[in-house]
């Protein structure tokens, strides 16, 4: 068998007492405590945070063999969100600027502003819209949606006039 594998026997003899190498061993070891990381992490480390948190229990070695040791055991880390990404389309109508920038106001529900912004979350992005007057800087009109939509704004209009009792 050895001739037709083409390895010497007493390598072969040294593989039987031994079958394992000391540095296969010391990854076994050092799996088992990249598995316990990675399960209080809860399953969101990736090797970097894992190497950091092995270099602060205290063992040594580096990043590359904790990413390959990860790698082999099909260790991954859970990627964050991405952020929305602008939808192209038509191009929208621009309103024109009837503030000018003047943004002192002499009485109330003379003047509203608008926003929308997003907002990360657990479950993934939320977007909110929000109407302001400029007078009492309150925020008059609010709506919140998973999606980027025309009723989003719409629906924190509405919730200002209604707030307001605006005619």
């Amino acid at each position: 068998m050895c001739r037709v594998l083409r390895v010497q026997r007493s390598g072969f003899y040294a593989w039987l007492k031994q079958p394992v190498s000391n540095r296969g061993r010391e990854d076994l070891r050092l799996l088992g405590l990249i598995r316990s990381f990675y399960a209080e992490s809860g399953g969101l480390y990736g090797s970097p945070r894992i190497h950091k948190d092995l270099r602060e229990f205290g063992e040594r070695c580096g990043e590359n063999r904790v990413a390959r040791l990860m790698r082999q055991d099909n260790l991954r880390a859970q990627r964050g969100y991405k952020r929305p990404r602008h939808k192209a389309g038509p191009a929208a109508v621009v309103a024109p600027n009837r503030v000018q920038q003047a943004f002192s106001i002499d009485r109330p529900n003379r003047v509203w502003v608008s926003d929308i912004t997003y907002i990360r979350t657990y479950e993934g992005w939320l977007y909110l819209a929000v109407v302001i007057d400029l007078f009492s800087r309150h925020v008059v009109g609010w709506s919140m949606k998973p999606t980027l939509a025309r009723e989003i704004v719409l629906d924190a209009l509405l919730m200002a006039i209604w707030r307001r009792r605006h005619p």
